[in-house]
This record gives structure tokens, C-alpha cells and sequence, in this order.
């Protein structure tokens, strides 16, 4: 297999050409882009938009049939803040609630046992699913790759697994934000956290055994100003638990990328020492100065890209960031142009085209 741009470039090889990795929502960016109406005609719309924009690597829907156009949000009369939903894409958003619905307080928290529920089918923490056992979850991932590859992606594949619990979402996501916040730093929450991790080695375990080269695992360990818990938390709970599964994946030959919303900086250094080959994440982190402290080291960096930017839809100033995000890239082998918080429904059509093409003209080595 010939390795392709997006290969060479998570291994930090340097392809002349700086692939995408883009995080899409914006259908009206496509109508714009393609002249066909994404909601009358979304399979059209996709295969025109694969056809002018590959980078992209979207799906094409199975069906041409229209899409009802979305509302704004549930925010309307009667509806429930605590379920409040906003426009996504072509839909909405889920609810922003998790573990309110069923924890109501500290001692309901310290009351739950991960291992005992096991499966999580039921609960809303994204990577809602039964865990109960390592063969429920190596059956499970599997199924998703083709069965004559084994335990091993061929070579130059950029085969990808990905998991949105890493560590710090489950019991972000379990609990409720609150509660969360309000139990972490209590002793009882060891146990929690113990449980959770021995989850998370059925799905590594998993992993290593899976016909994939790369293995995305996201935590949203920061927010847009910076870290969320203490360096002593995460030292306690979080990176001794990134280094031991992702040593695991090193074992196996896989390579890990860390995925993380919000600014990175304080703790970019500890991600890439428990060993993850590089980060995405959002334009809030100071890329250059990771890329100048790893330079001869080749990390993978992307999310630069700021969607701020483009909603302004000022060519001067897209430019410029596009001529920005180049010069990053030329500091390290590893770099994917990325608008790294989103390219969400309201950017404007004529943005979105001027970012494509500029970084069709400029993203080069």
C-alpha cells in the first residue's frame, strides 16, 4: 500500500502536500460550495462535495431522499432547560445533560461501582455501551474491520480506532459536571477511578489486538483557558493511566493521537511522555511554541485553525491564518490543516471555499 498524505502525516513524515483533518458540521457550507442544495439533495450535494474537496474525506449519505431543515434549537415555549439542545449541523445537538438525571448527590456518586454496572448502554456518556466483559468489547470493535487483516493494519494504512472515555470523561460524563467537581478530591473517589480504569483496559486491550496503525483517544482534560483539575489530579488519576494503555498500543505497533477541546499548553509535555505520538486540539494552544520545543522530533499537531477566523469571513485575516498555519507546519513532520474548534452550521459558505482553496494553494513543504 502506498502511504497516503494523511499516513506520513500523523507519523510526522513530512508529505509535501499538508493533508486535512477537519471537524464538519456546516451544511450550508456545502450547498455553497457544491451549487446543490444539501437538504433537497444531500447525496448529490456529498458526492459533488467529494469530488471538489477529497480533503474533506466525508461520507456520502446512502440516500438522495430531502432532509427536513433544521429549527434553532429546543429553547422554544415550554420546552426543559436542563434537556436545552441547539442547532447542529444538519439536526441538533444532543442535550448538554449527563449524570444529572440519576446522580443526585456526593454519597450517590460514592455509592456506584463502574465494574458492577458495566454496561453503560443506558447511560448518557457518549461512549454508551457494554463493557462488561473484554469479549463483549473486542467483539464489539471487531466487527468494524475487515476480517482478513488480523491483529495488524497493512502497512502505510492509516487504520483508526477511537475512544471519546480515555480516562477523565467517564466520570465527567457519569456523574454530571458538578458532582464531578464536587467528589474528585475526596479518597472515597479512588475506587471510582481504579474502576473505571480497569473499563478502559478491556477497551485497550481491545485495541492492541485490532487490524489498526492509529488509536485517537479523546479527554477533554482542559477547557478554552486551561486545565481543569490540579497537576497532582491528573498525576494521580489521569497520566499514570495514559502512559499504561498507551503503552500498551506502542507494544502492538499502533500509534497514539490525543484529542483534547480547549488550550493544551500546561499539559501538552505530560500527554506526549505518557506517550502519545501527537495532539489535536483547538486554536487556544500556542502550536508554534510545542512545535519549536519538539522541532527534530516530528510530533503530529493539528487544530490550529480557528473558526472565528472564518465567521468574520474577512480574506485578509483567513489568509493570514492560513499563512500561519503553514509556517507551523513547516516546523514539524506532523501537522494536518484543522479548524480545531469546529466548522459548525453558521460559518459562512464563501469562508469555508476561501480556506479550502487557500490551503489547497499554500499548504505545501
Amino acid at each position: 500500500m502506498v502511504p497516503s498524505d494523511r499516513y506520513l502525516a500523523l507519523m510526522g513524515l513530512a508529505p509535501k502536500r499538508i493533508p486535512h483533518w477537519e471537524h464538519w458540521s456546516c451544511p450550508d457550507g456545502e450547498t455553497h460550495l457544491t451549487g446543490i442544495d444539501y437538504f433537497e439533495h444531500p447525496r448529490l450535494c456529498r458526492q459533488k462535495l467529494a469530488e471538489l474537496y477529497p480533503q474533506l474525506r466525508l461520507g456520502v449519505p446512502a440516500s438522495d431522499e430531502p432532509i427536513p431543515r433544521p429549527r434553532l434549537g429546543g429553547d422554544g415555549p415550554g420546552s426543559d432547560p436542563v434537556k436545552h439542545t441547539v442547532r447542529w449541523g444538519a439536526g441538533e445537538s444532543a442535550s448538554w445533560q449527563h449524570g444529572e438525571a440519576i446522580f443526585k448527590s456526593a454519597e450517590d456518586v460514592f455509592a456506584f461501582s463502574p465494574l458492577a454496572k458495566g454496561d453503560f448502554t443506558d447511560m448518557p456518556v457518549v461512549a454508551n455501551a457494554d463493557y462488561s466483559s473484554e469479549r463483549i468489547v473486542y467483539e464489539r470493535y471487531r466487527s468494524r474491520y475487515p476480517a482478513e487483516h488480523g491483529s495488524a493494519a497493512p502497512e502505510g494504512s492509516d487504520a483508526t480506532a477511537w475512544f471519546y472515555n480515555t480516562m477523565f470523561m467517564w466520570p465527567m460524563l457519569t456523574f454530571g459536571w458538578e458532582l464531578f467537581l464536587e467528589c474528585c478530591l475526596d479518597e472515597r473517589f479512588e475506587r471510582i477511578m481504579d474502576e473505571f480504569a480497569e473499563i478502559n483496559r478491556r477497551v485497550f486491550r481491545t485495541f492492541a489486538r485490532l487490524p489498526v496503525k492509529f488509536v485517537i483517544c479523546h479527554d477533554d482534560i482542559v477547557t478554552s483557558r486551561g486545565p481543569v483539575c490540579s497537576p497532582a489530579w491528573m498525576h494521580k488519576y489521569i497520566f499514570p493511566r495514559y502512559e499504561e494503555f498507551w503503552h500498551l498500543m506502542r507494544a502492538a505497533g499502533k500509534e497514539v493521537i490525543f484529542m483534547a477541546d480547549g488550550c493544551m499548553d500546561a499539559y501538552a509535555d505530560d500527554v506526549i511522555a505518557c506517550g502519545a505520538r501527537g495532539i489535536i486540539s483547538e486554536p487556544f494552544t500556542d502550536y508554534k511554541a510545542i512545535a519549536l520545543r519538539y522541532r527534530g522530533k516530528d510530533l503530529f499537531l493539528s487544530g490550529e485553525g480557528d473558526n472565528r477566523v472564518l465567521t468574520r469571513n474577512d480574506p485578509a485575516e483567513i489568509r493570514a491564518m492560513v499563512e500561519s498555519m503553514v509556517e507551523t507546519a513547516r516546523m514539524t513532520g506532523g501537522y494536518m490543516m484543522c479548524i480545531g474548534n469546529h466548522i459548525p452550521w453558521n460559518v459562512p459558505g464563501p469562508a469555508v471555499k476561501l480556506y479550502l482553496d487557500l490551503s489547497a494553494e499554500l499548504a505545501v513543504r
